[in-house]
Parts: C-alpha cells; sequence; structure tokens
C-alpha cells in the first residue's frame, strides 16, 4: 500500500515558477513508477509527466514539455514537478500519482494509488 499527498500548489502569475512536492509512504515507493496528472474544471484529467523508479527516464505531455521537470528522491521518498514560465492554462489540481510496476506510463488507469490533490492557480 502507497499513501500520497501532495504540497505546494498555490497562486503564481503568469511567467513565474512553482515546484510541487508528493510525499509517498508505503514500502513500494522506490520501486514505483511515478506521475502528475491534472484537472482543470469542466476538462478530462490530463497527463502532466511520469519518471521511472530509478529517475533514469521521464517522459511529458505535450501541453507541459519543455516547461516542466520531473523528479525523484527516492531516499525521502518525495516526488517532484518543477514547473517554469506557468500559463493560466496551466491552473489545474494537481495529482501524483503511483504504479504497482516500475514502467512509465501516461494512462490513468496504469495507476494504483493517487493523492487528493493541489490546486495551482495561474493568473495573468
Amino acid at each position: 500500500q502507497v499513501q500520497l499527498v501532495e504540497s505546494g500548489g498555490g497562486l503564481v502569475q503568469a511567467g513565474g515558477s512553482l515546484r510541487l512536492s508528493c510525499a509517498a509512504s508505503g514500502r513500494t515507493f522506490s520501486r514505483n513508477a511515478m506521475g502528475w496528472f491534472r484537472q482543470a474544471p469542466g476538462k478530462e484529467r490530463e497527463f502532466v509527466a511520469a519518471i521511472t523508479w530509478s529517475g533514469g527516464s521521464t517522459y511529458y505531455g505535450d501541453s507541459v514539455k519543455g516547461r516542466v521537470t520531473i523528479s525523484r528522491d527516492n531516499a525521502k521518498n518525495t516526488l517532484y514537478l518543477q514547473m517554469n514560465n506557468l500559463k493560466p492554462e496551466d491552473t489545474a489540481v494537481y495529482y501524483c500519482a503511483a504504479r504497482s510496476s516500475s514502467l512509465l506510463s501516461r494512462y490513468m488507469y496504469d495507476y494504483a494509488y493517487w493523492g487528493q490533490g493541489t490546486q495551482v492557480t495561474v493568473s495573468s
């Protein structure tokens, strides 16, 4: 069993930066692939980024590629999402998620564990 808690969301001006964190507990964290998703009001949940258990491989959604960096610190059981040059369209609730395997995935149904989300609001 893995429990996930996101933090670091808030209000930021367009062009600014924000770093989200996801604290994980449970014995399976270090070998799980992890991901970030987001959901804006009236929109479906969208893939943002994923990372392998080692941090050696990453994958990004087209909407954020070049502006975000996913990383993890397994010693701290923490996942990060560094977001730069934020746009108003980045406004959403951001969720971290963990797979039960070590492989990358962009699909929600591949993730067994989810946090409750943290709100990111980007103003113009």
